[in-house]
């Protein structure tokens, strides 16, 4: 089976290493710049922008690709799918329609609006600057600024938190209007994702991402700075009831697509605030989290290559997924000044030998067999074990010898950490 995955990130190598487990799995790739990860397991690696829709699927049609496999936003809100799917190449990613729900956050609200879907915040969408910022300084409280657009996870602003109501004022004025204002939400973030074939949806192992860049979520938000999952794959903070009200909302979600006469097929990633109201929707993904892809595909026990199958053909049940009852604990390992000034061009040295699974994300790999940072996130190591203690001592041991112009957050996965989310959750509720 020849499948092509499309991307070079963090993400992506963790999607064409769990399709390298099939032995009966030939992979190619399409990506902007060479993942030595991907590398390693391609059978063939194709160098273009991944939105540049038309050499893609060239390659794709010139190499017999069966299947297609996207991983990040920007090829599909550029319509590599519908090019693929018209080629004859089913893909796991939604069309350019069905994306919409990542990449037109004013849509996405529209949508739960209109179908009357459960988990909105109250929210308003601007197209005007003067509107958008005679709201803001009307509302007495604090609001979420969003772009209307793609933003690389790192768009939002969030009054009390990031920016005061000057500075949201001055944000929704750079974007001239083009935004959805959104009430705040209190509560403990989690991420639900689900492989979903148009109809049938089944749920991944429940993760908690971080989007600051320092230990004690500090510093401005970043693409992911780490991640971890717990052996029940549910979190502390969640119970089931809100496990299964989330679930519902995403299967909801999927049923209002299919009746807009946009059925989605691929990952739905639900991003959620656990609230003393109930869960919310902070926002949809038309793909796996970066790093929570790496959480779920580590531990994934069932063929990857066979979800690809069920999905294409419409006939996915939850007996064809399976995870391992393992804890996980994924460290980002970014470079010096990331997000907002990152240096590129420093040589890293990897430790040879530890515990952890290893995935390469923006990093070059000399000749000589070196390393150099680039712009983005450089590599994560992700823990697995029996308890969060296990993977994340398994986690910090590889990230702490990676030696160079790096730095990643230490606290992640840690008890402490955890404590604190489960102690802020009781105050809440």
């Amino acid at each position: 089976m020849k499948i092509l995955v499309v991307g070079g990130g963090g993400r992506e190598h963790a999607i064409a290493s769990a399709l390298s487990r099939n032995p009966d799995t030939e992979i190619y790739s399409v990506m902007i710049r060479r993942n030595p990860g991907i590398d390693a397991v391609a059978k063939k690696v194709h160098i273009c922008r991944e939105t540049d829709v038309k050499n893609a699927v060239g390659f794709a049609r010139e190499e017999g690709v069966e299947y297609a496999f996207i991983g990040p936003e920007a090829p599909l809100e550029a319509g590599i799918v519908d090019a693929l799917e018209s080629a004859g190449i089913p893909c796991i990613g939604p069309t350019k329609a069905a994306a919409r729900l990542e990449t037109d956050k004013a849509f996405c609200r529209q949508m739960m609006d209109i179908n009357q879907l459960d988990g909105c915040p109250l929210y308003r969408v601007f197209h005007s600057a003067a509107e958008a910022v005679n709201f803001i300084e009307e509302y007495d409280g604090d609001l979420v600024v969003k772009p209307i657009g793609l933003t690389g996870g790192k768009g939002v602003r969030i009054m009390g938190e990031q920016v005061d109501r000057a500075g949201a004022i001055a944000y929704a004025r750079s974007l001239n209007g083009e935004v959805v204002l959104e009430e705040r939400l209190l509560g403990e973030e989690f991420t639900l994702q689900a492989f979903v074939d148009g109809n049938h949806l089944v749920p991944m192992p429940l993760v908690q991402d971080h989007k600051r860049a320092f230990d004690g979520d500090t510093g401005p938000n970043t693409g992911g700075m780490g991640s971890y999952s717990m052996p029940d794959h549910i979190l502390p903070f969640v119970s089931e009831r809100v496990f299964l009200r989330s679930l519902a909302i995403m299967q909801s979600v999927v049923a209002a697509m299919e009746r807009a006469e946009s059925p989605y097929k691929g990952i739905l990633y639900g991003q959620f605030m656990n609230t003393a109201q109930g869960p919310k929707v902070i926002e949809f993904n038309a793909r796996f989290g970066d790093p929570e892809a790496m959480n779920v595909l580590s531990i994934l026990s069932s063929d990857l290559s066979e979800i690809v199958c069920r999905i294409s053909e419409g006939s996915l049940a939850s007996s064809h997924v399976s995870f391992e009852p393992l804890a996980t604990v994924c460290k980002y390992l970014v470079p010096e000044g990331y997000p907002d000034a990152p240096h590129a061009g420093d040589p890293i040295t990897l430790p040879k030998n530890h515990p952890a699974v290893l995935y390469y994300a923006n990093v070059e790999k000399k000749a000589s067999g070196s390393f150099l940072t680039q712009t983005s996130r450089t590599l994560a190591y992700v823990g697995l074990g029996e308890t969060l203690e296990v993977a994340e001592r398994t986690a910090e041991q590889a990230a702490s010898g990676v030696k160079g112009a790096v730095r990643y957050r230490q606290d992640i996965g840690t008890r402490a950490l955890l404590e604190r989310r489960i102690a802020h959750m009781k105050e809440l509720l």
